[in-house]
């Protein structure tokens, strides 16, 4: 993954992150009320503490003293809820914000075609919606209202220490130009490492969940020593890149108290002189004191808080380059998709997922309401993409493709996917219990019709054996089920929603002959009174079909029923011999 550049302070990307601000402004200027606040507050204690000792302990005042520690204490508490409040809001603020951008993101990613996801590494969105929005939240913490209040704070230390005494002040501040310099040369370095451990953390996250993902194939094919090597290395760069941040931290601080001290050295013997000569008051010199450590600490924080800045217009960066990804399938129809009835037409269609090689050529094919229509051919005919383009995952280059005699665009993408239900060989259930996995979390659909289903299906008995039967917890990609009593629930899923048409990808594939027989006991109660695509291999499962299709090679070469294509003694009789015969 390439390293993002970004700019301290980017502008444009500032902007926008702002913009999420809107719903919150009165929080926000309320923030920014009490950042400037806190920057006249903080100041204000060395001066009590200078008139103090001048006025009350040098020169005795039993009465002014308990004045002075009265305000002293008022100033500190004030102080303290200032800080509180702030802290809080500019946090609250921070939440906020990232949980829209969060919510947005999410909607946005998954509006995406389906090939996006085929060239993005999960991982690397996971890092995004995740960790980089995290980033995004400090801005408001720890980035530009903080800076502001740093920036506010030394300009109101530095007029006061040349309002109290203006020889004091320059040589509290002799040792200033030597600070920004090495500030400068700490902030570009620990920019550069802060951006490599993003990336490295990309890295990371992408292997470790797509090996976790696929760690039956890691096992199956004995590769466990060698990923565990990549693993390492991904790790080592990943640290690495801390190791480079630490490095420059650990040379900036030690730099920044050498300074700190050698002002303080400076003023100590200039002031202790001024107060042996009467030049200057010990108040002066203890304040000054205070002062320096007030003006080197924002000035130590200030490398930091640019880097948390610089670190959020990086990730935001990231995350608008994801939302301004324009891989949507456009969504321009207008009819419901109440009323379909389920009759689809391909003419002449066409259809690929690169520009190289065309997947599907010139297919044409009519399914009644109401049909069995079968779909066979070898592995990369072209049978999936059928499905893909039908339910618009992907979009098809030329054509039409008709459902009840109208094109598949005029029809609102959400309302045509409630018509089209699509059962995969590969049933994929989340980690939650039978019923969530069924309804996906419709609150429309109730456990009375989920049961009924099941009874229809013929799957209540199994699941009624489960611990917790239709509460128990299928875990991640449903493992602790079988793959055939998966593929029934996915029926259970299908039948539930109560699709127009419905599409089976090879749904039997997988499953032993005592499992594929109640499979197709449920498949029969499916495809009742709904046009039905049925995608096998297995031409037993199919014979009944009112239509069966023939692909090579992305065309249609034969098309009938099981008796006519034997009749035909085509490709089609060749795999039925292969299958039985043989």
């Amino acid at each position: 993954m390439a390293t993002v550049t970004g700019k301290a302070l980017d502008l444009p990307i500032l902007k926008r992150i702002l913009g999420y601000v809107r719903p919150y402004k009165s929080t926000f200027w309320l923030t920014a009320f009490l950042t400037i606040l806190s920057a006249f507050l903080t100041p204000a204690r060395p001066w009590i503490v200078q008139y103090t000792l001048d006025n009350s302990i040098i020169i005795p005042n039993n009465k002014l003293l308990l004045i002075m520690t009265s305000i002293m204490i008022g100033v500190l508490i004030l102080e303290a809820i200032v800080q509180f409040c702030h802290t809080y809001l500019a946090n609250w603020l921070g939440q906020s914000v990232i949980r829209d951008i969060r919510v947005q993101l999410y909607r946005h990613i998954v509006a995406f075609k389906l090939k996006y996801f085929d060239k993005t590494a999960i991982g690397t969105l996971v890092t995004r919606v995740v960790s980089d929005i995290e980033t995004i939240a400090d801005i408001f913490s720890q980035g530009i209202l903080t800076i502001i209040g740093d920036i506010l704070q030394l300009i109101v230390v530095v007029a006061v220490m040349f309002w109290i005494d203006w020889r004091l002040a320059l040589l509290s501040l002799s040792s200033i130009p030597l600070l920004i310099v090495a500030t400068y040369i700490f902030k570009n370095a620990v920019k550069s490492a802060f951006q490599d451990v993003r990336t490295q953390v990309a890295r990371l996250n992408a292997f470790v969940q797509e090996h976790i993902t696929g760690m039956n194939i890691v096992q199956i094919f004995n590769r466990e020593e060698k990923e565990y090597e990549k693993f390492k290395q991904i790790n080592v760069a990943h640290r690495d890149a801390h190791i480079r941040s630490v490095w420059a931290y650990s040379i900036f601080f030690p730099i920044v108290e050498i300074l700190s001290a050698l002002s303080l050295a400076l003023v100590i013997w200039w002031g202790a002189k001024g107060v042996i000569t009467d030049k200057v008051t010990f108040g002066n010199l203890v304040a000054f004191i205070l002062y320096i450590y007030m003006l080197f600490r924002p000035i130590r924080q200030l490398a930091d808080r640019f880097n948390v800045l610089q670190m959020g217009m990086v990730a935001g960066e990231r995350i608008f380059k994801v939302l301004d990804t324009k891989f949507l399938i456009e969504d321009n129809g207008i009819i419901k998709g109440k009323e379909i009835k389920g009759n689809i037409e391909f003419k002449k269609v066409w259809f690929t997922y690169n520009k190289e090689e065309w997947v599907l050529r010139d297919v044409s094919f009519k399914a009644n309401k109401g049909e069995t229509l079968a779909i066979v051919g070898a592995t990369g005919a072209g049978k999936t993409s059928i499905i893909n383009i039908l339910s618009r995952f992907y979009e098809f280059q030329k054509g039409e493709i008709l459902i009840d005699g109208n094109d598949i665009r005029q029809y609102e993408i959400d309302g045509l996917r409630k018509n089209v239900a699509v059962v995969l060989q590969d049933v994929f259930l989340f980690s939650d219990s039978i019923l969530n996995n069924i309804t996906i979390n419709n609150s429309e659909i109730s456990r009375e019709q989920v049961k009924k289903a099941a009874e229809i299906v013929g799957a209540d008995k199994f699941i009624e054996k489960l611990p917790g039967s239709y509460d128990y917890n299928v875990m991640e990609r449903g493992a602790m089920l079988s793959v055939g009593q998966r593929q029934l629930l996915a029926f259970i899923r299908a039948y539930v929603y109560n699709p127009k048409i419905l599409i089976l990808d090879e749904a039997t594939s997988s499953v032993d002959t005592e499992t594929e027989e109640l499979i197709q006991y449920a498949i029969g109660k499916l495809t009742e009174n709904r046009t039905s695509i049925v995608i096998a291999h297995r031409l037993s499962t199919i014979q009944n079909a009112d239509k069966i299709l023939v692909l090579a090679h992305g065309e249609l070469i034969e098309e009938g029923s099981h008796q006519q294509l034997l009749a035909q003694n085509g490709h089609y009789k060749k795999l039925y011999e292969l299958q039985f015969v043989g």
